[in-house]
C-alpha cells in the first residue's frame, strides 16, 4: 500500500484518523500500531515476523543496556552487530554471492523485505542514544513496536532518531491547527509525487530503460533532467506526506528536504537533501569515526567512509557505491579547496556546478548497471555522427511534459517560493488574500491529483526498493 493509492486515500487513512480519534486517549497508540502493521502486512507478509522480532529483541536489548554497567559498550556493539547482520543478510547477501561466484539458488532469490533500510536505523538509534544517555529506555511494548511500525515514517522514512519521539509516544498535542497543516503538507506532498514526479518520471524510465530504441544527445539530457526531478519530487512528496500524515496524528517529524537543488554547493546540498540519512551519518558515523577533529587527511578518509556507506545503503551493486564515491569526492575537494572560494564565485556559477555534479551522480544512481551509466554518460558528452532519435521517443517530449518540467524546475530552485515570500514582504499580496489563493489552490491540487491517482498505472515510489 502506498500514500498515492485509491486504497489508503478513500479507505486505509479515513477509517484509521476515524478510530484514533473516536477512542480514548490511551488506546490511541494501540489504535496506531494495529493500523501500522496492516499497513505494513498490506505490502508484505513473508517479513512481518522480521519486524516483530527487530521489535522484540531491541525492546529486549534497550532494558538491558540500561540495567547493565560493565561491559555496556560491548552489548552495545552486540546489539547494533545484530541489526546490522540481517540487514547484511537480506540486502547484501546476493550481492556478495554473485561477487565472488558463489552458487546459491536460495540468496539469489531472497527478497528485499520492505522498510528494513529504515526500520533498521531507527532500531540502531534507539540503542545508540540509550547507550548515550540521550533517551531512557522504553518500557511500554506498544510504545516500543509504535517506533518501529509507525506507519507514516516505516517504509520510505523519514528516518526518526527515538529521542526526538520518545516523548510524543506517551503524550501528544492534538491540535486543530496541526491537524491543518498536516492535510496541507499531505496534499502538497501527493501533488510534488503525482502531478510532477510521475509526469517526468514516464520520460526517464523511456531513456534510461532504451524501451523505444535509440535516442539523441539531447534527449539524454532531456532523460536525465528527468529523473533528476522525478527523484526530488518523488522522494520529497512522499516525505511531505508523511510528515503531514504525522501531524495529523500529534506526531512532529523534522523536515526531511530544504531545496536541495538550490544549493551552490555539494556540501549544502548534503545538507538539505535527505537530511535525516545524512544527519544519522553524521551522529552515528561520522563523528564516532573523528568527524573532523584529526586533520584533513583523516577527516576525507572520514568522509568517503561515510559516503561508501551511503551509497551501499541505498542498494546492492556498483552503481551505488560508485554514487557514493562520487559525492563523497566532491564533498573532499569542496574542503581541499577551501570553502571561501567557493564564495567568490558567482552564485549562477556555482549552481550550474551543482546541477552537472548531481545529475551525473543520478546517472550511476539510476542505472541498472556501471555499463548503462557509463553508456549514458557517452551518450550525454561525445556527439556522433549518430543522433538520430526514434519517432517513440520524441513523442513523449509532449507540451504538458515540458509545462510540468518547467514548473518542476522553477519549483526545486526555490524561485516560486522566493517570488510569493517577495509578494508577502513587499505587501503586493496580503496575508488574507494569500490564504485563500493557498486554499483554493490546495483544493485544485487535491483534485488534480485524485484524477492521476484514479486514471492513472504509472505509480512507482523509487525508495520502496532501498
Amino acid at each position: 500500500m502506498v500514500f498515492s493509492s485509491t486504497i489508503f486515500l478513500f479507505a486505509f487513512l479515513p477509517i484509521c484518523l476515524l478510530l484514533y480519534y473516536l477512542v480514548n486517549q490511551k488506546y490511541k497508540n494501540i489504535v496506531l500500531l494495529c493500523f501500522s502493521i496492516v499497513f505494513y502486512a498490506w505490502g508484505e507478509t513473508t517479513y512481518i515476523w522480521l519486524i516483530g522480532a527487530s521489535i522484540v529483541f531491541n525492546y529486549l536489548f534497550g532494558i538491558l543496556l540500561s540495567k547493565i554497567e560493565r561491559f555496556k559498550l560491548s552489548t552495545l556493539l552486540l546489539g547494533v552487530f545484530i541489526n546490522v547482520a540481517a540487514l547484511f543478510f537480506y540486502k547484501y547477501s546476493g550481492f556478495f554471492a554473485q561477487l565472488f561466484h558463489f552458487q546459491n539458488d536460495y540468496l539469489k532469490q531472497l527478497a528485499l523485505p520492505l522498510g528494513i533500510s529504515f526500520y533498521t536505523f531507527h532500531s540502531i538509534s534507539y540503542l545508540v542514544d540509550i547507550y548515550r544517555k540521550k533517551a531512557t529506555p522504553q518500557f511500554n511494548f506498544i510504545k516500543m513496536g509504535l517506533y518501529i511500525v509507525n506507519f507514516p515514517q516505516l517504509v520510505a522514512g523519514p528516518i526518526i532518531r527515538y529521542h526526538d519521539v520518545e516523548h510524543q509516544l506517551t503524550f501528544r498535542n492534538h491540535f486543530l491547527n496541526r491537524f491543518n497543516n498536516g492535510v496541507k503538507l499531505f496534499i502538497y506532498g501527493l501533488a510534488k509525487k503525482m502531478i510532477i514526479a510521475n509526469t517526468v518520471g514516464i520520460v526517464a524510465d523511456v531513456v534510461f530503460d532504451k524501451s523505444y530504441g535509440s535516442f539523441s544527445n539531447l534527449y539524454a539530457w532531456i532523460g536525465v533532467f528527468s529523473y533528476t526531478l522525478q527523484i526530488y519530487f518523488d522522494f520529497s512528496g512522499y516525505s511531505d506526506m508523511a510528515i503531514g500524515i504525522g501531524k495529523m496524528f500529534g506526531f512532529e517529524f523534522k523536515q526531511n528536504f530544504k531545496l536541495p537543488y538550490s544549493s551552490t554547493s555539494i556540501r549544502e546540498f548534503w545538507q538539505k537533501w535527505h537530511i535525516s540519512l545524512s544527519n544519522w551519518f553524521r551522529d552515528y558515523v561520522y563523528i564516532p569515526l573523528g568527524g573532523n577533529r584529526y586533520g584533513g587527511v583523516r577527516t576525507g578518509i572520514n568522509l568517503m567512509i561515510v559516503f561508501v556507506l551511503c551509497g551501499f545503503w541505498h542498494g546492492a551493486n556498483f552503481t551505488f557505491l560508485f554514487w557514493g564515491l562520487f559525492h563523497g569526492f566532491f564533498l573532499v575537494l569542496e574542503r581541499v579547496s577551501n570553502y571561501r572560494f567557493f564564495d567568490s564565485i558567482p552564485k549562477i556559477i556555482k549552481l550550474i556546478y551543482v546541477w552537472l555534479t548531481v545529475m551525473i551522480g543520478w546517472v550511476f544512481f539510476r542505472s541498472n548497471s556501471m555499463e548503462d551509466a557509463i553508456s549514458m554518460i557517452q551518450k550525454m558528452f561525445y556527439i556522433t555522427s549518430n543522433t538520430r532519435t526514434m519517432p517513440d521517443v520524441a513523442s513523449f517530449i509532449t507540451p504538458y511534459f515540458i509545462f510540468i518540467s518547467i514548473i518542476g524546475f522553477l519549483i526545486s530552485i526555490g524561485l516560486l517560493k522566493n517570488g510569493v515570500l517577495y509578494c508577502l514582504k513587499k505587501r503586493m499580496l496580503n496575508i488574507t488574500m494569500f490564504r485563500k489563493l493557498e486554499s483554493f489552490m490546495l483544493l485544485l491540487l487535491l483534485f488534480w491529483s485524485v484524477l492521476e491517482v484514479t486514471n492513472s498505472s504509472y505509480n512507482p515510489f523509487i525508495y520502496f526498493r532501498f
